[in-house]
């Protein structure tokens, strides 16, 4: 959709609002007069007399709709508080008007952030009720009642965790940028192993010197690990000797004295075996990953999974005989050629396993993946926003139904009907560090390929952020400045206020 903004440049509210209302349009911003009947957004924002003022013209399918919101400008010198004014305006008044075009409002109505929860957990530590926490959701936000309830179960969770932090705390991420193949919906930055073989054995070399670095740099600030979690990509690409490296490098080299939750995300049941299994149990791993994503044959196909159904049976009584006591599960809805049936028995065969955790992911369409690249040729086709809106309504009640409730949620760009991710968890298996990092809690200290570091400040909440190398190419040949990233950690938190 063309972008026309007028007595400003705030591009950014006004794509964030754009995918909130339609998630299949892409912002462009013509150079030249629009050709006649062409959609487009016209958002202005003017001040007259002390208040703010914005007007979005949306002109949709041959269509012409208005949306107006206005505030008062803030008094002061304080830029920053009038930049946040006025792109909540702006973005209500596009919202008004793309509703109108829409005729109904999106399951998450004017919220345009990745992290909803947040809303409800800062209204109720600055003493709301949780009935005006919710009020707020549905009224200022125009948030559906059904996900409103998700929120307030997922603030729960987080106010929860926040609780059982201590302050000389962090978590500590490892990304392995490993896949047996490449998945059609993926746009991670995972090199296909098939490809890249080679490039194994020097990534493990450095990433052991970087777990050195990262240790030292805890040590010397007085922090401690409290959650692990080796992600990826798929970690368990590499062999049951490497991982046996790996963990015992960490297992050696971190104080694990309080830590409380070890996760590996096994992930894809063709990277299996019962030599790995053996290797994280022996270094202390209690929470893995086997992710389906879905248990139909004809959909693990379309999205370019070399493994079937049958596999992931194998691999999950391969988990649960080597004695992990929490297992997390993975399903999407909206995968190429799935439908509400096939989604509906992918998770009723999912709930029979009897996973502590299940992550139930809306497929979101994103640059770099197949399902992107080779948007404009003729491939799976993809469910409606309403398949995949009967696919989430029924995972919310057979969930609950079986004694799971949502833990945490987190929102991401080009998803299919603006929807969510959500992790469900049976009483007490919450993941502690998928609520740490989605909600930014504390410290993620990262290493390997692709991993982000998020420092934060635990006063100001105010977050410094450091990216590894993406490209296993790149990190192998990178190791001065992944020292130095970590000699920046060990400066920040050494730095950090402490209760005297």
């Amino acid at each position: 959709m063309n972008l026309i903004l007028q007595g400003h440049d705030y591009r950014y509210a006004a794509e964030q609002m754009l995918l909130t209302l339609f998630p299949e349009e892409r912002p462009e911003y013509p150079a030249g007069p629009l050709p006649p009947g062409a959609d487009a957004a016209v958002l202005s924002l003017d001040e007259a007399e002390g208040t703010l003022r914005a007007r979005a013209a949306l002109h949709r399918r041959g269509a012409d709709y208005v949306g107006r919101d206005e505030a008062p400008a803030p008094s002061g010198a304080d830029p920053l508080a009038r930049d946040r004014v006025c792109q909540r305006i702006l973005k209500l008044a596009f919202y008004r008007a793309g509703v109108a075009a829409l005729g109904k409002e999106p399951p998450w109505g004017a919220l345009t952030g990745v992290r909803p929860v947040k809303i409800p957990t800062r209204a109720v530590e600055r003493g709301a009720s949780w009935e005006e926490a919710e009020r707020e959701l549905r009224e200022v936000y125009r948030v559906s009642p059904g996900r409103a309830a998700l929120a307030l179960d997922c603030a729960r969770a987080s106010l929860a965790a926040r609780r059982s932090l201590k302050c000389d705390e962090v978590s500590l991420y490892i990304g392995i940028p490993f896949c047996p193949t490449r998945c059609a919906y993926c746009s991670f930055v995972s090199a296909d192993v098939g490809r890249t073989l080679k490039l194994l054995s020097p990534f493990l070399e450095v990433l052991l010197q970087e777990v050195d670095a990262a240790a030292a740099a805890l040590k010397e600030a007085g922090f401690f690990v409290r959650t692990v979690y080796v992600g990826g990509g798929t970690p368990t690409t590499l062999s049951a000797g490497q991982l046996d490296a790996l963990l015992g490098r960490v297992e050696a080299r971190f104080d694990l004295s309080r830590c409380t939750e070890f996760t590996v995300e096994a992930g894809r049941p063709d990277t299996i075996t019962a030599e790995k299994l053996a290797a994280l149990r022996r270094h202390g791993v209690e929470r893995v990953s086997v992710n389906p994503q879905t248990m139909q044959d004809a959909v693990l196909v379309a999205m370019g999974r070399a493994h079937t159904a049958a596999d992931i049976l194998r691999a999950f009584e391969l988990v649960r005989t080597a004695g992990f006591p929490c297992v997390n599960m993975d399903l999407i809805a909206g995968l190429p050629q799935d439908t509400p049936e096939g989604f509906r028995a992918s998770l009723d065969q999912v709930l029979s396993l009897g996973p502590e955790n299940i992550t139930v992911h809306t497929l979101a369409l994103k640059k770099g993946s197949r399902l992107m690249d080779g948007a404009s040729e003729a491939g799976p086709a993809l469910p409606s926003a309403e398949d995949v809106d009967a696919m989430l309504s029924y995972a919310w009640s057979a969930l609950r139904a079986h004694g799971q409730s949502p833990y945490y949620l987190y929102r991401q760009k080009y998803m299919s009907g603006s929807f969510e991710n959500v992790g469900w968890t049976r009483p007490g298996w919450e993941s502690l560090y998928n609520i740490c990092m989605m909600e930014e809690l504390h410290t993620i200290l990262s290493l390997g390929g692709g991993g982000v570091t998020k420092l934060v400040h635990p006063v100001t909440g105010r977050i410094e952020r450091i990216a590894n190398p993406k490209y296993p190419h790149e990190y192998v040949g990178s190791l001065d400045k992944l020292l130095r990233g970590k000699r920046q950690a060990a400066d920040f938190l050494a730095g950090l206020p402490r209760p005297t």
